[in-house]
This record gives structure tokens, sequence and C-alpha cells, in this order.
């Protein structure tokens, strides 16, 4: 993996790197086969002008490429959500406000990435554009996770340093840890969702992953605007929990043995770890039985495009959107008032922790050939990969939906050996903790960087 954000900066300050060399580097990976699918539209010449700019370059972000999920507005681009009913939609007239402050840091857009079709799966394949394979198996194709499918692999590959994408029950969270990057959910109102396209204006959360925590940090202040504080404590300084509650069930063999690994890394190098029951997560399946927030309101957004376009769209994320047409407006405001009083329920269990420890996902990325977008050619095998897909997707949503629903943060951060496939650990918590995950994150990372090799 090359250097992170800071670091590449640094060497940028000391003369050591060029930026139009780092540009062009990016550029070279984004477009070969490790990238294929990730982008569905780029902007290499102004990225390298931006690059040659020492006025762009003045930032912390020092003309360094950053990638934009396919939801996010950019001046005098299509904002096309990974689908191709929105494919002739009129340009965007100005730049989302992400988009504004990654630019005014000195980022640099090298280009649009692919995406599960409106955000709408954790899973992350795509019909319309192709499904990017996880950089992490070069042999075996696999789902990169989703919805920010192409952020995720344009970070992995080293295409870009930041990959703007979003998070509504885990979409940056899952593609982090399926292939092997770092991805963090800010409490959602930390950071503006002005010019992006909603799935669930409940849940939308704008964030970003990046190769490093430290990186993670740096994206965040800037997406947020705010400054994180920094603690100096050792990890014998924070009270952890692990909760076995449901988060555990249905771990593969890899994901169950990174995760004991980890736990015992990290208490060697002095964590508090306390096992909890957290019984709470377990009701959480009962109040989203009509689809919850995601299905009600992406359908009231969608309506009207699916009445006029609704052949184009994704049969799997259709199905799911027009869960919402069901629900009633009562069953919509108890669930709102469901949801406060579990999110009050969680943080009493919670007291007296600074963060809760899981697995982000419970497997390991499958192969793309089992979840496949049917092919219309053999209808028993279209209907064995859609439950296939939507079995697979449950599983990958469970753990990372937590957080969401508690309206917390979370980060997640690999966790497997040297050789294995991309394993990650959860560091989370209810809202407004970020800064006690994220510094939490940078000692872990620093513990666990021995077992993958990473930097």
């Amino acid at each position: 993996m090359r250097h992170d954000l800071i670091a590449t900066r640094e060497r940028l300050l000391a003369g050591q790197a060029r930026a139009t060399a780092e540009m062009d580097e990016c550029i070279r990976i984004a477009q070969s086969p490790a990238c294929s699918a990730a982008f569905v539209a780029t902007s290499f010449d102004e990225a390298r002008r931006a690059a040659a700019d020492p006025a762009g370059t003045a930032g912390p972000l020092a003309g360094l490429a950053v990638s934009v999920k396919d939801l996010f507005d950019v001046a005098g681009q299509t904002t096309a959500a990974g689908s191709k009913v929105l494919a002739d939609a009129p340009p965007a007239a100005r730049d989302c406000v992400a988009v504004e402050r990654l630019k005014a840091a000195g980022g640099v857009v090298i280009g649009r990435t692919n995406m599960s079709e409106f955000a709408f799966s954790g899973v992350g394949t795509n019909p319309h554009h192709g499904t990017p394979a996880n950089p992490a198996d070069p042999v075996t194709p696999r789902v990169p996770g989703g919805s920010s499918s192409g952020a995720a692999v344009s970070v992995a590959t080293g295409a870009a340093f930041i990959g703007l994408g979003s998070d509504t029950g885990g979409s940056i969270r899952i593609p982090a840890a399926l292939c092997g990057i770092v991805g963090f959910k800010n409490t959602a109102r930390l950071t503006p969702a002005q010019g992006a396209l909603p799935l669930s204006t409940t849940l939308d959360t704008v964030s970003a992953m990046t190769r490093t925590v430290r990186d993670a940090i740096l994206a965040h202040e800037i997406l947020a605007g705010r400054t994180v504080e920094r603690s100096q404590a050792p990890l014998s300084g924070y009270r952890l929990a692990m909760a076995r509650t449901s988060m555990l069930d249905g771990m593969d063999q890899t994901v169950a043995n990174a995760f004991e690994r980890a736990l015992a890394a990290l208490r060697r190098a002095g964590a508090r770890i306390e096992e909890i029951s957290l019984e709470a997560i377990r009701d959480l399946g009962s109040l989203q039985t009509l689809g919850g927030f995601t299905a009600a309101e992406s359908y009231a957004w969608h309506r009207a495009l699916l009445e006029r376009a609704g052949d184009g769209y994704d049969p799997r994320v259709r199905f799911r959107i027009e869960r919402g047409a069901t629900m009633k407006a009562w069953e919509y405001l108890d669930l709102f008032r469901a949801r406060q009083e579990w999110i009050s329920r969680v943080h009493t269990a919670l007291a007296g922790f600074d963060a809760v420890l899981s697995p982000t996902v419970p497997i390991v990325a499958p192969p793309i050939r089992d979840l496949a977008p049917a092919t219309g050619v053999d209808v028993a095998q279209d209907e064995a990969r859609d439950r296939e897909f939507f079995r697979v997707n449950a599983l990958l949503l469970r753990n990372t939906s937590v957080v969401n629903m508690l309206d917390g943060c979370a980060l997640s951060i690999p966790c497997h050996a040297r050789g294995e496939l991309p394993v990650g650990l959860m560091i989370w918590h209810g809202a407004l903790h970020d800064d006690a995950v994220l510094n939490i994150g940078l000692r872990a990372q620093d513990v666990l960087a021995g077992l993958s090799g990473a930097a």
C-alpha cells in the first residue's frame, strides 16, 4: 500500500516528492485493471492542472487526489447515484458542501466513483456500470462492499487518498472492512448533507474512507469543519465493552479468528475490555419489520421517478424501495418514538464505557459470481442469486446498522493477519463520542498493524 495522505504531504513539504508526480501515479492506478468499474466518470486533465497549481496545493490536502461517490454534486457533472435513470439529468450547478470543503483544503477530485444504485445495498454490485472487484484478492473477484464500492476500491488501490462516501446503514464501514482500509462514520449531524442525493434523511451520514486513522481524523476535520480533540491517553486509560449479543452471530472462521486475535493483542497492550450482553440490539429487527426509515424515506423521494422510469432500476433496489409504499403515517411516526426509546436503553447499557468493540461485518467478502445481478438467461440461477444476495446483504448490514439507528459514530480498522482476506474491527459508541472513538482507533491501529504488516 502507498504512503498515507499525511506522510505524502510531509514528503511534498520536504521536497522529497512532487504533487504532479503523485497525481500521475494516482491516475495511472485509476486507469489500471485494479480499478476496473471503480469510476463512473473521471476528470484526469483537470486533476493534473490542479496538482500543478501551487495555489491549490497549499492546504492540508496538498493537491492530492480524492474521489467522490456518484451521489454527491460536483459543479458541471451529473449526479446519477449509480443509476441509468438519472443519466440524462441536468448537471449540478455547484459543488455540494462536502466537495467544496475538500477542494478548499487542497483536495483534487480525480473522478466520480461507482456505487450500489441509489446507495441501497451493502454488497456493492451494480448492473449498470459493473461491479468493481475487491483488490484484496487478485485471484477470485470478490465484492467490494457497498454502497460506497468504488470509493473503497479507489482508496485501497492507491488511486485516491480520500474516498468521499455516505453511510446510511454501513456504506462506509462495510466496504472499508471488506477491502482492508479505514472507514469512519461520524455522528450524522456533524457533517452537512446538502448537495448529496438522499437515501434516508434520518440516517444518512456524509463521511470518508482513508488508508489510516490519522488520515480519517484529517478528513473528518475538513468535512465537519471542526477540530478533533486529541488525547495522549494510552489504551489502558479507556474502558471498552465487547458486545456478545447477536453481533458475533454467524461469523465465518476468518472473522472469528481475526476478532479474537485483535482482542488478545489489545489486551496485551493494556486495553481494559469487558464483555456485555447489550440485549437491546436484539430488538432492532422488530422495529424495522416494514423496512424502517430507509424504505419509507427513499420511497418518498423515488415515487415519481419510479412511476416514470421504474423499469430502469436495479430490480433488487426497486424491491427494497417499494417496501416503503406500504408504511402508514402513524407507523412512520411510531418508528421515531420507538427509536428514541431504544437509543435511551442502549445509552443506559453503555454508561461508563468509552467505546464498544465488534466485528464490522461477520464475513469476508464473497465472490461476485455468487451475487451477480440477474442475467435473464437462467431463471432458477437468477432466483438463487437473488436469495443469496439478500441473505448476504442483511448479514453485511447487521452490525453496522446498529450504529446508524443509535445515531452514533463508528470506526472500522483492519484487524486481519497478513495473507488473510480483510477483516474489520469496529470501534463505536453513541452520538458525539467521535473524538474518543478516533483516539482509541489511533492506539488500536498501532497495536493491530503488527498483525497485518500495515504501516
